[in-house]
């Protein structure tokens, strides 16, 4: 018996890992950037500093997990959003910061490796990473058999971005009287779906395929929703509207602080940016909300108050 077919034996497919990884190759290949070196495959990523046109750069990094949203993805049988979600969820953690994302890797652990979910898991990322501007430079597939049971998985993400130290944006400029701006979302993002699978599938008995009330949507799809990537948008509302030479000043700057709102929601998430001498009012019936959040508003499963929009809101 060979070496590999003992392995296989004992929970962990070499040979399903490397057909698989060549299946989604030339997905891989266009996640790239002028800076891109080497190739997927190698022991580490290589990624040339040198043709980063930024004055000052500083690194900026950020790393995160699709949380229990693997659960509903299994509980559907989609999975290609996956890797849209934890890739857009840490472009959004660093453009935040006034950083442009720059190269991701990827982490992905599971029970068993199956077809059915890493490749168009990984497609899904490929692309996500490719529509970012974000060079994918290597990740890692792990079976852990014993770890894992059954169908379960995580992924993971971490993500490294670049922003001239002048430029980084943080709570210095903000003043009393500045104007929050929120940009939507497309549901619970990546953040919530404990709660949210409590109360759907636990406490109300619905079905993945059921309809959601007040919507064309089912509860799957409405979950199921990926994570908005907002850093093509902000990088560019930051080159238009911020000329000052430093983020601090107020006079040339019209974005002052920008907050990604995720697990903690807005009360959790706004005030990292803001100084503690200044409290923020939100009027959150001042937006349409996704139908998933109404619902759960309508079974008094949550207070409208935290049940807002995943979004990001700045104050500029």
């Amino acid at each position: 018996m060979s070496q590999t077919k003992a392995y296989a034996q004992a929970g962990v497919d070499i040979a399903l890992a490397d057909q698989l990884l060549n299946e989604i190759k030339p997905a891989l290949k266009l996640a790239v950037r002028p800076e891109s070196l080497g190739a997927i495959g190698g022991f580490g990523g290589l990624f040339d500093m040198t043709k980063v046109k930024t004055s000052q750069p500083v690194l900026v990094s950020s790393t995160d997990s699709v949380g229990t949203k693997v659960k509903v993805a299994t509980m559907t049988g989609e999975y290609r959003w996956l890797g849209a979600d934890i890739v857009n969820h840490c472009s959004n953690d660093i453009a935040v910061c006034g950083a442009e994302p720059l190269f991701f890797l990827d982490y992905f652990a599971t029970a068993k490796l199956t077809r059915e979910c890493y490749v168009p898991l990984l497609k899904g990322l490929a692309n996500a990473c490719r529509k970012g501007n974000v060079a994918l430079v290597g990740g890692e597939t792990a079976e852990l058999p014993g770890v894992y049971a059954n169908e379960e998985f995580d992924l993971v993400g971490t993500i490294v971005g670049v922003v001239s130290k002048p430029k980084i944006l943080d709570k210095r400029a903000v003043r009393k009287g500045d104007v929050l701006i929120g940009l939507g979302s497309s549901g619970l993002h990546t953040n919530g779906y404990s709660l949210a699978r409590k109360i759907l599938f636990q406490d109300l008995g619905l079905q993945v395929n059921s309809p959601l009330p007040g919507s064309r949507s089912t509860v799957g799809a409405a979950l199921m929703q990926p994570h908005i990537n907002y850093a093509p948008f902000l990088l560019d509302a930051y080159g238009k509207l911020n000329t000052a030479r430093n983020s601090s000043q107020r006079k040339g700057n019209n974005i002052f602080a920008v907050a990604h709102i995720t697990g903690g929601g807005i009360t959790g998430n706004l005030p990292r940016v803001l100084p503690p001498e200044l409290d923020a009012h939100v009027d959150t019936k001042s937006w349409k909300r996704p139908a998933i959040f109404n619902f759960f508003a309508s079974q008094n499963s949550v207070s409208l108050r935290n049940c807002t929009r995943c979004s990001i809101w700045g104050s500029g």
